[in-house]
């Protein structure tokens, strides 16, 4: 049921928080969150930071050619993703959201196929590792352009509205996409026709090497849903059920039509932009030590066990078995095998085109020659 009052105030001055760093329920209102749903938070936390060391190894080891750290995003990505109705909205996620779509419910192995580039990836091995994407859970393939999967959630949510399926497109991106073209486009657009989408800025303060001071003037990226009309949500994107229940609350406005929302989720990164970057010639190791004080793990650990509802031994079964889990299907994906290259012409038109069928046939050729 929509409620008939928002709960969470747009245009805050200061980020919505609802635990604070100690662990301790600061909110004038009762979660009402039943114990299984918090402890999956923190396990759908837990498995996206070991799916971060993970992937680290990977890149290290030369097994992939490219990753984009999301240590430090787990809460927001977490809480938001269990907000979504899962293959029923859809999700257009950016590059940083291996944690997000693995708690939506993307297999391991599909996830490390994809990172592998080989058989056990549904996309063939026909895009750059970090960029997922799910059919059946409605979740866009990530694109490489900045910001260019904007407009197309806007035209998403704009058809969804006008065949009245009770759908929201969810859209995520980084600070850095805001200073795009295709941003304004996409947010104005959505404004104008009232599109059930909700825009989610996981605001981690670098855009690649640029600090946010260096890309905008604002106060911050929640205050540029003014110029659109519509409101906009300032929210500490480390605190998992303030980035939940702020979630729920802008997909239950855009399912009642009353149009798209912007929310900022402040988070920290705590890796480098890419494996392709050196943080350390933009930002001081202390200023990372201090981020990682603020962790977003440490901080549900604290307020679960307030709850009575973590202990070392469960934290410490639950890693053990998560483990196991990402170590199997990443041994699954190893073993899968290269994509066969002729598989680069399937899934291209629905029906072969001449020029395609011309160009397979050179590619035959020249690998049975």
């Amino acid at each position: 049921m929509v409620q008939e009052k928002i709960r969470f105030q747009p245009f805050s001055n200061e980020p919505i928080r609802l635990v604070d760093e100690h662990g301790h329920w600061i909110a004038p209102f009762e979660h009402g969150l039943p114990a299984e749903l918090l402890q999956r938070f923190y396990r759908d936390m837990l498995a996206a930071r070991l799916l971060d060391e993970k992937l680290v190894i990977l890149i290290r080891t030369g097994k992939t050619s490219f990753i984009a750290p999301h240590a430090g995003h787990e809460a927001a990505q977490v809480g938001l993703a269990h907000a979504l109705r899962k293959g029923h909205d859809w999700l257009f996620p950016y590059y940083r959201d291996m944690g997000l779509v693995l708690a939506m419910g993307v297999p391991l192995l599909e996830i490390f196929g994809q990172t592998l580039g080989n058989t056990a990836d549904p996309a063939k091995g026909r895009q750059m590792p970090s960029h997922p994407g799910s059919q059946p859970l409605h979740i866009f393939t990530v694109c490489s352009a900045i910001a260019s999967h904007i407009p197309p959630a806007t035209g998403a949510a704009i058809s969804m509205k006008l065949r009245r399926t009770g759908e929201v497109a969810v859209c995520t991106f980084g600070d850095g996409a805001t200073s795009e073209g295709d941003w304004h486009a996409g947010v104005n657009f959505a404004a104008v026709q009232k599109a059930p989408v909700v825009f989610v800025c996981e605001n981690n303060r670098y855009a690649i090497s640029v600090n946010i001071s260096r890309q905008t003037a604002s106060e911050n990226i929640a205050i540029k849903a003014h110029a659109y009309g519509i409101p906009g949500y300032y929210v500490d994107g480390l605190d998992v059920l303030a980035s939940y229940l702020v979630m729920q609350e802008a997909l239950e406005r855009a399912r009642a039509g009353q149009g798209p929302s912007l929310v900022e989720l402040v988070v920290n990164r705590f890796g480098a932009h890419s494996s392709a970057d050196d943080d350390s010639r933009y930002r001081s190791r202390e200023e990372l030590a201090a981020e990682r004080q603020q962790d977003p793990l440490l901080r549900f650990q604290r307020f679960l066990e307030k709850e009575g509802l973590w202990d070392a031994q469960w934290a410490n079964e639950l890693k053990l078995e998560i483990s196991k889990e990402l170590e199997a299907a990443l041994q699954e994906a190893l073993q899968a095998g290269e994509p066969d290259p002729l598989q680069m012409f399937d899934d291209v038109y629905a029906a072969r085109p001449w020029h395609l069928e011309e160009q397979r046939r050179l590619v035959m050729d020249e690998l049975q020659s």
